[in-house]
């Protein structure tokens, strides 16, 4: 059982209520190039709409070299509170989606830090905040959104991976997908994500304890959204999603998972059936 704690001279609560904007083109070449990663096809062109979880491409932004943190990751500080714990990951959010984002449109991001709460158990020392992403376009709302970080203590060299969660086994639908080192770079290309340990083998590694090149959360939670969508035929309504194990570049995974043609249940399964990601979706 973990219990709410205070690091020791850390006090994040002016955190709590920042807001942010950022406005940007969803522009068509940037989801011509994230089809290509993909390996997809279909209508990419301005007036299309934004398939799911593609939103992700865009609102990022790109901080001069000078204010990156040995990570990769923009220094501590800014919008996000400055948490002192070294490893940060995105370990889930839930989305909302009312229409379609249309390529080609001009999209507003409005973001706020809705909390910030430290704990501490099994996994030591951990820091939660959580942002709340509001998302416009041409003036129309299209996505309400809720994405949970996480900050945590680097492991200890040699420290065993902790004991894996079985997938579920009865899942209807079942897709291989296979990642690679220049998926994994693209994809931190077009979402302008320097962390390290997605394409920097030796640091992936030797700091953050990883047997090998990371594959990005949000690139696994798109995946089984446009799986869902696939399934179901239908555009989501919405999605929530939750991080359980990491998958690994050198190792291919599953998209799996069952539903009644409304409310589907999803995971990505990697080697020997270890969950991965938790997902649920509604059509």
């Amino acid at each position: 059982m973990s219990e709410s704690v205070a690091l020791a001279g850390e006090d994040w609560q002016a955190w709590v209520g920042r807001k942010e904007t950022i406005r940007e083109r969803i522009a068509p070449d940037r989801v011509a190039a994230l089809a290509s990663t993909l390996g997809l096809e279909g209508n990419h062109a301005a007036g299309a709409p934004l398939p799911p979880g593609w939103h992700w491409i865009f609102f990022n932004r790109f901080v001069p070299r000078q204010e990156l943190g040995t990570d990769g990751h923009p220094k501590r500080g800014g919008f996000l509170p400055p948490v002192s714990l070294p490893r940060r990951m995105w370990a889930g959010g839930r989305l909302t989606y009312h229409k379609p984002l249309t390529i080609g449109g001009e999209g507003v991001r409005e973001s706020t830090i809705l909390k910030v709460e430290a704990k501490s158990g099994r996994a030591g020392e951990l820091v939660f905040v959580t942002v709340s992403h509001s998302i416009a376009c041409d003036g129309a709302p299209c996505i309400t959104e809720q994405q949970d970080i996480v900050y945590r203590e680097a492991a200890a060299p040699g420290s065993p991976a902790p004991a894996a969660t079985p997938s579920p086994r009865d899942g209807a639908w079942s897709e291989e997908f296979r990642p690679d080192t220049v998926l994994l770079f693209r994809y931190s290309s077009l979402t302008s994500n320097g962390h390290r340990i997605h394409y920097d083998q030796s640091y992936a590694q030797a700091e953050e304890n990883y047997p090998d090149l990371v594959v990005h959360g949000p690139l696994t939670a798109t995946l089984l959204q446009g799986f869902a969508q696939k399934h179901a035929g239908k555009p989501l309504k919405s999605f929530e999603f939750r991080g359980v194990s990491p998958l690994f570049v050198s190792s291919p995974f599953h998209l799996e998972g069952k539903g009644d043609g409304r409310a589907l249940d999803l995971w990505a399964s990697g080697p020997g059936g270890a969950l991965a990601m938790k997902a649920s979706a509604e059509v």
